[in-house]
């Protein structure tokens, strides 16, 4: 067992960024359903993105009869259905509760977790997070604070190999050597050690110290959603939560916080596993039904990723039949291969979808693909200057403009978001060429 506390490593700030909003936080749920230009939408919390197959059928069947047809993924390993039509809410939570996709009505928007999609199947990480998986959703759903936290904030459970740990998660809980691991908040340059048995509840006690922190700020007529929308460094919030974790009698240690990260899983065969990408995260309903099948083969269990992927376990898996299964889901549309060029390529909804939306850049993307080639930053296509869904840093943003073309800039890691020319695309050399002058300008 830890000790409560050691004297603690070297501190350094991470200033939290305050952010102002006067209303409350509108993100749909199974429950709650966001009116989208192309029909009703609903966003279905899939913690770890674990899915048995009786419940990925339960959501085919819910996109055919509800819907329009398709399955959409998140950055979060979630699924939505669009296209929704009026007044089917009540018969789609039948459908999702008789699966146990609804274990709790009134925390359905907070079960954002991410987890290692290979935990447990490579033996790349110190642990199986999926015993962490299941006891903080357990806890966050008998938690009735828990209630207030914003359909935005998100766990990340990483095994310890850093796939999750760099997807900007309020709370991560990154496995270590030894049967420990490290829980940070936000950017914190801290971690707090504790137990790997006391992970799922020290997640919620991180969880709640924020919800106590951030009531201060609605009291004063700001909505905080996010951990480094505090406003004060997030040190102190980490500080806050080893008391917590203290006196709830958890032993901890603020240590230095480890930001090395990997990439998620690469397209196919990944020891006992088998892995495809879902080019721009959206599947229909037949490569839905190819993926469910060959999961029901196997080892029966889906793991969505937060990179449009998808991971099917297969215990034991013949690695001299493996490629005739990755060969029929590739037949049905879905990458297989390290190779593809669709691994550097992102997107949000677009046109029809989104009445925002300047262009269908779904359609763009696909159409520019081959121009593009792999030589460059990923590309995320956005259809208006919001770039719902893009990642933080590491690409280069393609917007649409209202006078039509695509806006092009660089963000890295190293540096800010770097504007570009606009290009239009009646020639997709045209992108080729202005991405090549992009990325030699800002090397």
């Amino acid at each position: 067992m830890l000790a409560a506390m050691s004297s603690p490593a070297p501190r350094s700030s991470s200033q939290a960024t305050a952010v102002a909003r006067d209303r409350g936080d509108a993100c749909p749920g199974s429950l709650r359903l966001h009116a989208a230009d192309d029909g009703a939408l609903a966003r279905i919390r899939i913690p770890g993105g674990v899915l048995a197959v009786g419940q990925a059928d339960a959501l085919a069947s819910a996109a055919r009869e509800l819907g329009d047809g398709a399955l959409h993924l998140t950055s979060r390993g979630n699924v939505q259905l669009r296209g929704l039509r009026d007044g089917c809410g009540g018969e789609l939570a039948g459908l999702l509760d008789a699966v146990g996709l609804l274990p709790s009505y009134a925390h359905e928007r907070v079960r954002n977790v991410v987890a290692s999609p290979l935990a447990g199947l490579d033996g790349a990480g110190f642990a199986d997070v999926r015993p962490w998986l299941a006891g903080l959703d357990a806890a966050l759903c008998a938690s009735d604070a828990a209630r207030a936290l914003s359909g935005r904030f998100l766990f990340a459970l990483d095994d310890g190999r850093g796939d999750v740990s760099g997807l900007d998660a309020d709370v991560t809980v990154r496995a270590v050597a030894g049967g420990a691991a490290l829980l940070s908040l936000g950017s914190s340059a801290e971690a707090i050690e504790v137990a790997s048995a006391d992970v799922a509840r020290s997640a919620l006690i991180a969880a709640e110290t924020f919800l106590t922190s951030a009531a201060g700020s609605t009291e004063r007529g700001r909505q905080v959603w996010r951990v480094d929308e505090l406003g004060v460094p997030v040190e102190e919030l980490t500080r806050a939560v080893a008391d917590g974790l203290s006196a709830a009698g958890i032993g901890c240690a603020i240590r230095v916080r480890d930001v090395t990260v990997t990439d998620g899983p690469m397209p196919g065969i990944s020891a006992d596993a088998l892995s495809v990408h879902i080019p721009l995260g959206r599947l229909s309903a037949r490569q839905w039904d190819e993926l469910t099948r060959t999961a029901e083969q196997y080892g029966g269990e889906l793991r969505l990723t937060p990179w449009s992927g998808a991971v099917l376990p297969a215990p034991g898996l013949d690695h001299s039949e493996a490629p005739y299964a990755l060969a029929r889901l590739a037949a049905a549309g879905l990458v297989t291969s390290p190779d593809s060029p669709w691994l550097r390529v992102g997107a949000c909804i677009g046109r029809p979808g989104c009445a925002k939306s300047h262009a269908d850049v779904q359609a763009d993307a696909a159409r520019a693909l081959d121009a593009v080639g792999r030589d460059h930053l990923p590309l995320y296509w956005s259809g208006c200057e919001r770039r719902c869904g893009h990642p933080r840093a590491g690409h280069i943003d393609v917007v649409a403009s209202p006078g039509g073309g695509y806006r092009l800039g660089r963000s890295t890691s190293r540096t800010p978001q770097v504007p570009g020319p606009t290009v239009r695309l009646d020639d997709p050399s045209e992108l080729a060429t202005a991405l090549v002058a992009l990325t030699d300008r800002t090397a």
